[in-house]
C-alpha cells in the first residue's frame, strides 16, 4: 500500500453512478493537488464539488484527513445543509461548509468551490488594496475578482447572503483576512483559476520585498483579459492543462483513484 494511503476504506465505485465516480476522481485529485503545490492548511479548508445531475448533493473532505490521503471514496457526500446522504466514519467541518454551501446555492452555474489559507494568499488578502496589477497572472484575476469582509469564522448562516452579494458572477473572491476562493463549471476549471490566483499573490509578495518601485499593468490590459484567457486556453479552460496534471499525481501516487 503507497505511503499516502494507509486509511484502509472501502470502494465506493460499485455504489455511485459512473458520472459521480468520475467527480470523485476529479476532486480527489485536486486535492492531492492543493497538497502537492502546498496550498493545503493541514486538515482546516474544503473543496467541494457537485454531484452531477443533482441540484443538492455535493462531495467534500472527510474532517480531519489531510489533503494528501484523500481518495475518490473518502469524500463525504452531504445535502445542502451539510447533512451526510452516505455513510462516513468522518464527519464534516460546520464552517467550511457554510462558506461552500452559500456559493453553490447562489451560483448553480457552477461546478466547483475551492477555498485555500496559503500564506501568500492571506497575506495579500490582508492588505488594504488587496491584489495589484503587477504581473501577468494577476489580470486574469483583476478582470473577475470580488471581495468579501472578514466576520471571523464562517460558522452563522446570516453571513452567506453577504458573501453570495459580494461574489456575484465573478469566479474569484479574496476573503479579507482569510484567504482566497474560486469557483468553475468544472473542477479542472477552478484548480486553475486558484493556481493563477496563488500565482499572483506569490509575486505580488516577493515584488513587495524587494523595495522598489513597482510598475502597475496599465487598465486597458486588464479589460481585455478575460478574452486573453480563452486564447490562452485554447478555450478549454482548466480541461487544457487538467490531463497532464493527472499524469502528474499518477507518477507519484495513484491511490487517490480508489
Amino acid at each position: 500500500m503507497n505511503a499516502r494511503s494507509q486509511l484502509d476504506i472501502p470502494s465506493l465505485q460499485s455504489r455511485v453512478s459512473p458520472e459521480e465516480w468520475a467527480a470523485r476522481v476529479d476532486l480527489a485529485a485536486c486535492y492531492r493537488l492543493v497538497a502537492d503545490f502546498g496550498w493545503d492548511d493541514l486538515v482546516f479548508t474544503h473543496i467541494t464539488a457537485r454531484v452531477p445531475g443533482t441540484e443538492d448533493q455535493f462531495l467534500i473532505n472527510p474532517y480531519g484527513m489531510m489533503f494528501e490521503e484523500i481518495s475518490a471514496s473518502s469524500l463525504i457526500k452531504v445535502d445542502g445543509q451539510g447533512n451526510k446522504v452516505m455513510d462516513s466514519a468522518f464527519p464534516v467541518n460546520p464552517a467550511g461548509f457554510t462558506i461552500h454551501s452559500a456559493v453553490h446555492s447562489a451560483r448553480h452555474d457552477i461546478a466547483c468551490v475551492l477555498h485555500t489559507h496559503s500564506l501568500n494568499g492571506v497575506a495579500v488578502s490582508a492588505q488594504e488594496g488587496g491584489l495589484l496589477a503587477l504581473s501577468q497572472q494577476s489580470i486574469f484575476i483583476l478582470a473577475s475578482l470580488a471581495y468579501h469582509s472578514y466576520e471571523g469564522v464562517a460558522l452563522r448562516d446570516e453571513e452567506k447572503p453577504r458573501l453570495t452579494a459580494d461574489l456575484g458572477d465573478r469566479n474569484f473572491l479574496m476573503l479579507r483576512n482569510h484567504g482566497l476562493l474560486t469557483v468553475g463549471e468544472s473542477i479542472a476549471d477552478a484548480f486553475l483559476s486558484m493556481y493563477v490566483f496563488e500565482a499572483a499573490c506569490a509575486i505580488q509578495v516577493r515584488a513587495q520585498a524587494g523595495g522598489g518601485k513597482l510598475i502597475p499593468v496599465h487598465p486597458q490590459i486588464i479589460a481585455g483579459a478575460k478574452a486573453q484567457a480563452k486564447a490562452v486556453t485554447k478555450g478549454l479552460g482548466g480541461m487544457l492543462a487538467w490531463p497532464g496534471l493527472l499524469r502528474r499525481l499518477d507518477r507519484i501516487d495513484s491511490s487517490y483513484r480508489s
